[in-house]
């Protein structure tokens, strides 16, 4: 149902690449916390933006890309859709990929400086990431991180000078996907046993942020 006087207009913005094999049902059953939430009845029908400018969710059947520029009013609550979300994004998309969200407050006023008695806007950001295993989403982020660092470090550096910055970097994601490997491995029930029962640390996660 729509949600009037919403707290947060929600931005969510990013390109997904899906595997060739993924259908319109399935893409449509993964975004359904997205859609559902804005009290649509399907993707077609939630697909569009609160903003007309905004193309909305978009699936560019050629590239097999899933687009989102698409906004929504609500509140915290957003988040808990966003991680069934990524969980279903997880089985579809051929390689990692960011998405960005943005919580704008939507009862800050800029034009009153600091707001009513001092108070400050509640704006909030996160990233989110999405892919078809750790590895690959551990990647997304590790090509993020190194654009992050060098576009800062170049000015007060040539670039050729950043190959040991960008080389720890990479040593910082391999033992973290050294760690997440080993607990998988743990999680593991030995070779030749029977099923039965539960076992953690073996269960992929659903994403990283």
């Amino acid at each position: 149902m729509p949600r009037y006087n919403a707290p947060f207009e929600i931005h969510v913005h990013g390109d997904v690449p899906l595997r060739d094999d993924v259908s319109f049902e399935q893409l449509q059953d993964a975004l359904k916390p997205l859609w559902k939430y804005a009290g649509a009845r399907s993707l077609a029908d939630g697909a569009t933006s609160s903003y007309e400018e905004e193309p909305g969710i978009k699936l560019d059947k050629t590239d097999h890309v899933l687009h989102m520029c698409w906004t929504v009013p609500g509140d915290d609550d957003f988040r808990q859709a966003l991680d069934e979300m990524c969980m279903s994004l997880n089985d579809l998309a051929l390689q990692g990929a960011p998405i960005e969200v943005t919580f704008y407050d939507a009862d800050f006023d800029e034009d009153d400086e600091e707001g009513e008695e001092g108070e400050e806007s509640r704006d909030d950001f996160m990233m989110l990431f999405v892919g078809p295993t750790p590895a690959a989403i551990m990647q997304v982020q590790r090509d993020l991180l190194v654009q992050d660092v060098v576009n800062m470090m170049e000015r007060h550096f040539d670039g050729a000078e950043l190959g040991g910055v960008v080389t720890e970097i990479d040593k910082l994601f391999a033992q973290r996907f050294d760690a997440l490997a080993n607990s998988l491995e743990l999680g593991k029930p030995p070779r030749g046993a029977s099923g039965g029962g539960s076992h953690g640390g073996g269960r992929r996660p659903r994403h990283l942020h």
